[in-house]
């Protein structure tokens, strides 16, 4: 993320960096060379946080200032709104935050045109494996170039540890613990100052319910009578683990005007690893009913990490048209489409390429089609279409 972080403190005043509790940021904000000469602050120091509430505007002072954990105080926003509007400097301020109910809606209402924001995913496996320096391979399949040779096994075992550095890194032993304490943190202290949960038991069977649909098409109703609580808290339950970067919603693909389009999204949580503990998966077995959610989780995390570092412009989505077709994740950036069908297994039949011809064919402009696989070379199953192991596609 940090050349797309010079690059927009390079044009703006304010950048927001977001993202889930744990992903890294503070670590990044306050090592990475890219922020050298940067003045850095958090209001988790109490001191800091007092000097801020007495007088803000002097606590700002004219930049360059990195604050983190600036949904702490959230009026600091409005000292930094008279700050930049008196002298408009690119790079004044860069806030970063994890709880992000107050942050986000105080920025929205306080910086319009003033920030842009940037979200900080968990580790991709490219960074895991120390494997960053030469382009992700996804660059070159967006223009039909799959990654050529053979490459070692996958091991589901990445995709229970999930992208939290903490567990990614193997700096715990019993990540079961560590995942136990991230939740109880995020319930006791991220939304023990939101008036409208009111229950807390509720919410974290919410989230175990959720875990268990990982992969799955939202349907609230659903949900709302299996989680026993209305429509409208469950949506507003939902709209809170969004917001804080627990769970994302991914959007259908509508692409084209097929009259069965699924048109709900799919639920997904930020990280595999996370989903796997609140549903109680704590094995990697080959029957296990999760494991092919959790799978697809875990690609579709990597996917959309290295798409929101390498491409400003992309969307990503699913496509569905109901009862006939499917295609797991759709990558579209400017005019150039990547279609992924996540498998578990390396051989590849007819069956698993229907989606995916079909979504080439929907299409008016050319498709790159990805089976990924957990196989251990790239194969070619027809025009534009190739099976690609997992570790090439996230490589």
């Amino acid at each position: 993320m940090t050349p797309r972080l010079r690059e927009a403190l390079g044009e703006m005043p304010v950048v927001v960096l977001t993202g889930p509790r744990q992903a890294g940021k503070s670590t990044l904000l306050q090592r990475d060379p890219v922020f050298r000469g940067r003045r850095y602050a958090t209001f988790d120091d109490l001191a800091t946080l007092e000097a801020a509430r007495r007088d803000p505007e002097t606590f700002l002072g004219e930049g360059p200032l990195t604050l983190d954990e600036a949904q702490r105080f959230p009026e600091i926003l409005v000292a930094v709104k008279r700050v930049v509007d008196r002298a408009r400097r690119p790079g004044a301020f860069l806030l970063s935050g994890s709880a992000n109910f107050r942050l986000l809606r105080g920025v929205s209402e306080s910086l319009a045109g003033r920030a842009v924001y940037l979200d900080l995913q968990p580790f991709t496996s490219r960074e895991t494996g120390g494997r960053t320096a030469h382009p992700p391979a996804l660059l070159g399949l967006l223009e039909g170039r799959p990654p050529l040779g053979k490459f070692p096994p996958f091991d589901f075992g990445a995709v229970l540890k999930g992208g939290m550095p903490s567990v990614a890194l193997g700096e715990v032993k019993k990540p079961g613990i560590w995942f136990q304490g991230y939740v109880q943190t995020y319930l006791e202290r991220d939304l023990r100052d939101l008036r409208h949960v009111g229950d807390l038991a509720a919410f974290r069977h919410l989230m175990r319910l959720t875990a268990l649909r990982n992969g799955g098409i939202l349907k609230v109703s659903e949900l709302a009578r299996d989680a026993k609580m209305n429509v409208m808290t469950l949506s507003r339950y939902l709209s809170l683990l969004e917001t804080s970067f627990l769970v994302r919603r991914l959007p259908p693909y509508l692409g084209n005007q097929a009259v069965r389009l699924v048109k709900s999204p799919k639920l997904y949580f930020t990280d595999s690893g996370l989903a796997a503990h609140l549903a109680g998966m704590d094995g990697s077995a080959a029957d296990h009913p999760l494991r092919g959610g959790l799978l697809e989780n875990w690609v579709v995390q990597n996917l959309l990490a290295l798409s929101e570092a390498h491409f400003a412009d992309a969307e990503g989505a699913y496509w569905n048209i109901q009862g006939r077709h499917e295609v797991d994740f759709v990558l579209e950036a400017g005019k150039r489409v990547l279609a992924v069908e996540v498998k578990q297994g390396a051989i590849s039949r007819d069956e698993d390429l229907r989606g995916l011809k079909a979504f080439q064919d929907a299409q008016k402009g050319p498709v790159t089609g990805i089976l990924a696989t957990t196989g251990k070379e790239t194969l070619p199953l027809g025009k534009n279409l190739w099976a690609v192991p997992i570790p090439a596609l996230l490589s």
